[in-house]
């Protein structure tokens, strides 16, 4: 609908045209006579034509009130919709899959505005406005894989803004005066708004995607899985980031493996039987699955793992029946998904991974059938292979695998704990029991209508029966079933014995833990107050740290592990830890319990949202998130009463963490007037802690277990408790509208907020030890951190990763998380150092990390960096220079060094250098006494601090003088400095010649001086570096033979007292230098020295490619 703006004539406009809809600046108007039985207008739809007028109301009406005359206005219009069209033309062609030219014109743009290597890849671009105060800037924003750009010419005024994603510390979306949708992006610093997308949605979803991969690829790669398509980060598509979320999205809802990959979504219905009609919904069809979701929330969802498919098969179209196919299970179940687009490539599909499935784990029948109606009803679950009745259910496994389990692993307890040690219920155990056998019934009947199996139909109906508390008999079993868990127990026969028979026996830091927890869970329980509970939950949990070395063992674990094999067997119990650990509770259990915090951060927002009186009282949130983390980790079984802890459970297998958030809401409403009354975090903390104390379960066929907090023993008056059942039941009917998309959506918003948090722990950390020993200030050690860390960062960008310069590592102690090697830190050299020596810059800067590179792993600290450059700025002369003679002399100067080429390497002076120097107005200096008191007096100071340095060789002192003559290039002093080292630098030949004729003829040091005086020189001959004629080379090498210049000597003390003679030197390296100017620059010019670094690098491949 959208048209290049073109100026028309009003003239008689009123006859031709009838208004339909007007404001300020905008005027709808359609042909007369035409459009009025909605037909098409301009080649566009009526409800188009609406749509676009009513963008135009909420994104530029209020907008234009900030510009000053209509030229701007009208100006800002045209180049707004043109820029709508640019980007509805691009994206109509994405659609049709033509050859993207415009993305080519786009990308040829962005290179060019932007500078970027060529690594850096363009992802996908759109048009908006940059809001810059109360003025928005028309332009083009491009995502790339690494930064966000913005790029604007209006008015005359050119806007370039470039943010790296792992500087985003919160992305979100909000309204301003003039807009009612924009994207905040929000820096250190900060913030900026964009708005007057096409598709705003789309947008947001994109940059989402974009933030989280990249964030987690940098800073969280402790036990971050990046999906195959997105492996390699310059080959990411924006149809891939689409895939990303549309898996993600897949695995959160089903709760799935994080390997199951999603291959088509396809809107369906699905027969439900028991409501006698299809239901609409969509199916989801992955590597193992198929699922299908009613497009109604919580209406029905089915999970049909396909190692318990035998058939799929397509039936005969009909107008009843449109594109039908059959989906068989094993259970004697058939599942009937009806209008289905594209049915015959979904099939084949389908039949492909059915095969591949089976031929991985072969299928066993058991023929064995139980028609006992009495028993406990009954699934299959270790051999999950026989046919599975709706009258009973029951933990069969055939006779077959029983043997071979027990010998393979007759150490395993054969049943769960609960059924050995079962106390007797001490209150009116027959009431307690027939509510038992009530819930059993209604789960028979569940079982009957719905399916018993993991592909029984899940509804609104079995969500009630779980609120309500399965059954003690049952509990155990349904875990499997509705965490998946069961699948995975039969596609890996044997897998958990062969575990435990690995890791038994070893000792190391985790089973150290382990055995340090083991009598802390669930102590008050009679089941772990002894061998068999106690040597079961150890092999659960050793078994767990071999399967999974990156989480290992983590606390919390062990409470968890405990509760779970009072209700499974022992290899159903390391299943359904593995189902929690790895997909319901991503994250959790590792190093920093990111997951964790992650859905700590996400419950703070939904207590603002549902609670907003109790989240106005306590300003800080962040302390009840603390006192609410062991909910998470523990699944309030820390902190509640086993018994009524257990139903909590029940709700968190069924729905997931959505449990957890609800039951969590539920129990800060019941106690907001305690802690709305409450004077400090203690005592909110004593509120809840005593109201989850007094958590009861009615309905528990066993007794109560010892309370979990014994001072709230003595209390003067009885404290009323709370039935579990109705704290699930006002949990689901108050806080239960919170969707799995919803859910998601939070845990990326605030898993950015988390991650930058630990970034700023690292930072203030680091910063914290560095302070104390620099003299730099903490302003300047802050800029100074975010180059080194972006300096890393960019390696990460645009280089592939090197052996020596491993990514960050967050296990890491803070100060060596983040370590730079030699290439990264001679470009930070070249930025901040003050020592700049044009061409020889980078031959000093190697040396320096040579010198910083104690441990020899070819990388460096930030600690180190910054120390050395507080010499370069803040240190005395001493210091300086005896920093400047330490990166002369090994080992930090080797034989192989770049500079070892320069023709000063062989000894072209003369051997006839003065002591005593001719000035130009005639008058003479003796340095002798001068000298040989600051001899003395450096000697004395040197032995009171440290150890001697090696005395320089001339080679060393030759490259030591061709440094000093590097720096002082373009200084204003420059003259007087070369003059001045000129003098200095024959006056340390002198010295280094006497010491070494001293040493041949056995004579002391005292003798120096009168050696020196006996020689005299002529002004003009103190040109030190000037290089041989031709003609003399020979005969200069033969004065001074391989075996005399290794006794050629100096020291320290006689470098530093011979500098110390020369006023202009002592200025120069005591005058104050500015750090200030150099960060701005630094800041500035960052991108572009690395850009032009590897276009350098790029250079010699093209030369080869174009031969």
């Amino acid at each position: 609908m959208w048209l290049k703006p073109e100026e028309v004539l009003l003239k008689n406009a009123l006859k031709l045209w009838v208004t339909q809809k007007s404001s300020c600046y905008f005027i709808l108007q359609r042909r007369r006579g035409h459009g009025e039985g909605g037909g098409r207008l301009t080649g566009a739809t009526l409800e188009e034509i609406n749509q676009h007028w009513d963008w135009l109301e909420q994104n530029l009406l209020h907008t234009l009130s900030v510009f000053d005359n209509k030229d701007d206005i009208a100006s800002f219009v045209k180049g707004k919709v043109k820029a709508l069209i640019a980007e509805e033309t691009s994206s109509r062609l994405a659609e049709q899959e033509e050859e993207p030219e415009k993305f080519r014109e786009a990308l040829v743009k962005f290179e060019a505005r932007f500078n970027f290597p060529e690594a850096e890849k363009l992802v996908t671009y759109y048009s908006c406005c940059c809001w810059k105060g109360r003025v928005p800037r028309q332009g083009w924003l491009y995502l790339s894989i690494n930064h966000l750009c913005f790029y604007s010419f209006f008015l005359g005024k050119e806007l370039k803004l470039v943010v790296p994603w792992v500087d985003i510390q919160k992305l979100e979306r909000t309204s301003n005066v003039f807009l009612t949708d924009t994207i905040r992006i929000t820096t250190q610093n900060k913030e900026r708004d964009f708005s007057m997308f096409l598709n705003l949605d789309e947008v947001f979803k994109i940059m989402e995607q974009l933030a989280d991969v990249t964030l987690r690829r940098l800073l969280d790669n402790e036990v971050f899985d990046l999906d195959p398509d997105l492996q390699e980060p310059s080959q990411i598509t924006k149809r891939d980031l689409e895939a990303r979320a549309q898996n993600e999205f897949f695995r959160a809802f089903f709760r799935l493996p994080r390997q199951e990959r999603l291959h088509a979504v396809v809107d369906c219905s699905l027969w439900t039987p028991f409501s006698r009609c299809h239901t609409v919904g969509r199916m989801f069809a992955s590597d193992r699955y198929v699922c299908f979701a009613s497009k109604e929330d919580g209406c029905c969802n089915v999970i049909l793992p396909l190692r318990e498919v035998v058939s799929i098969e397509k039936m005969e179209d009909t107008s009843l029946l449109p594109n039908p196919i059959i989906i068989s299970i094993r259970s004697k179940m058939a599942f009937q998904f009806i209008e289905l687009k594209d049915r015959e490539s979904l099939v084949e599909g389908l039949l492909v991974r059915l095969k591949q499935v089976h031929a991985n784990r072969p299928v066993h029948y058991d023929t064995s059938q139980d028609e006992d109606m009495q028993t406990s009803p009954v699934f299959h679950s270790t051999s999950m292979c026989s046919d599975h009745k709706f009258g009973d259910l029951e933990m069969v496994s055939s006779q077959n695998s029983e043997e071979s389990d027990k010998e393979k692993s007759p150490r395993l307890h054969p049943e769960a704990l609960i059924s050995v040690f079962q106390q007797a219920g001490s209150q009116s155990p027959d009431s307690r029991m027939s509510r038992e056998q009530i819930k059993i019934s209604l789960w028979n009947d569940h079982f009957v209508e719905y399916g018993r199996t993991v592909c029984m139909f899940r509804t609104e109906k079995i969500r009630k029966l779980v609120a309500m508390g399965i059954p003690e008999s049952l509990r155990g079993k349904l875990w499997l079933l509705f965490s998946d868990a069961v699948t995975d127990l039969a596609s890996h026969p044997g897998y958990y014995g062969n575990l435990v028979e690995e890791s038994m026996g070893k000792s190391c830091l985790v089973t150290e833990e382990i055995e340090r927890d083991l009598h802390r869970s669930l102590p008050e329980h009679p089941a772990f107050q002894n061998e068999t509970g106690i040597a079961a939950l150890r092999r659960v949990l050793t078994a767990y740290a071999h399967r999974n070395p990156k989480i290992g063992y983590c606390q919390s674990m062990n409470i968890l592990t405990s509760v779970l094999l009072l209700y499974a067997k022992e290899e159903e119990a390391f299943w359904l830890l593995v189902a929690v650990c790895e997909r319901m509770l991503p994250d959790y259990f590792n190093h920093r319990v990111i997951g964790a915090q992650v859905d700590q951060s996400v419950f703070e927002e939904l207590i603002k949202e549902h609670l907003p009186e109790l989240a106005e009282h306590m300003n800080d949130l962040s302390a009840l998130a603390s006192i609410s983390l062991s909910w998470f980790l523990t699944l309030f079984l820390s902190i509640m009463p086993l018994e009524s802890a257990v139903s909590v459970v029940d709700c968190f297998f069924y729905d997931g963490i959505k449990a957890i958030f609800q039951l969590g809401l539920a129990v800060l409403e019941a106690n907001a007037q305690g802690l709305c009354s409450s004077k400090d975090d203690g005592q909110a903390l004593m509120v809840l802690s005593r109201f989850l104390d007094h958590v009861k379960n009615e309905d528990s066929p066993g007794p109560p277990i010892g309370s979990h907090h014994a001072f709230f023993a003595d209390d003067q008056e009885p404290y009323p408790g709370t039935d579990i059942a109705d704290l699930i039941r006002d949990s689901y009917e108050k806080f239960g509208d919170q969707s799995v998309e919803q859910i998601e959506h939070l845990r990326c918003k605030h898993r950015i907020r988390v991650l930058q948090g630990h970034e700023d722990t690292t930072k203030q950390n680091v910063l914290r030890v560095v302070i104390p020993e620099v003299s730099i200030l903490p302003e300047d050690l802050e800029e100074l951190y975010d180059l080194f860390k972006r300096e890393h960062m960019m390696s990460c960008y645009w280089e592939q990763p090197r052996p020596m310069a491993p990514r960050h590592d967050p296990s890491r102690p803070y100060a060596e998380q983040y370590r730079i090697d030699a290439r990264q830190f001679a470009h930070l050299f070249q930025l901040v150092s003050p020592w700049t020596c044009g061409a020889h810059t980078e031959i000093l800067a190697e040396r320096t990390f040579r010198l910083l590179d104690d441990n020899m792993d070819h990388l460096i600290e930030f600690k180190a960096f910054v120390s050395c450059l507080d010499v370069m700025y803040n240190g005395e002369m001493n210091e300086k220079i005896k920093l400047l003679y330490r990166l002369h002399i090994p080992p930090v100067l080797t034989e192989n060094d770049r500079d070892s080429q320069s023709p000063l390497k062989n000894p072209l002076l003369s051997t006839s250098r003065p002591l005593v120097f001719g000035k130009s107005n005639g008058d003479a200096t003796d340095y002798q006494k001068q000298l040989k008191q600051m001899i003395k007096d450096l000697a004395k100071e040197k032995d009171k601090t440290e150890k001697e340095l090696p005395k320089m060789s001339q080679r060393e002192f030759i490259q030591f003088c061709k440094t000093l003559y590097s720096m002082f290039h373009e200084d204003p002093e420059e003259n007087d400095l070369y003059q001045a080292i000129a003098t200095v630098t024959t006056l340390l030949l002198q010295i280094g010649e006497v010491g070494q004729r001293s040493s041949s003829s056995g004579s002391c040091s005292q003798e120096c001086g009168e050696e020196l005086q006996a020689s005299a020189l002529f002004p003009e001959q103190d040109s030190v570096f000037a290089d041989a004629s031709p003609g003399r080379t020979t005969q200069d090498s033969q004065t001074f033979p391989e075996e005399a210049e290794g006794d050629w000597t100096v020291s320290l003390e006689h470098i530093l007292a011979s500098l110390l003679t020369e006023q202009s030197l002592v200025n120069f390296f005591e005058k104050p230098l500015d750090i200030k100017s150099k960060l701005e620059n630094a800041k500035i010019n960052q991108y572009s020295l690395k850009t032009l670094e590897m276009s350098r690098q790029s250079q010699p491949e093209l030369k080869l490619g174009n031969l």
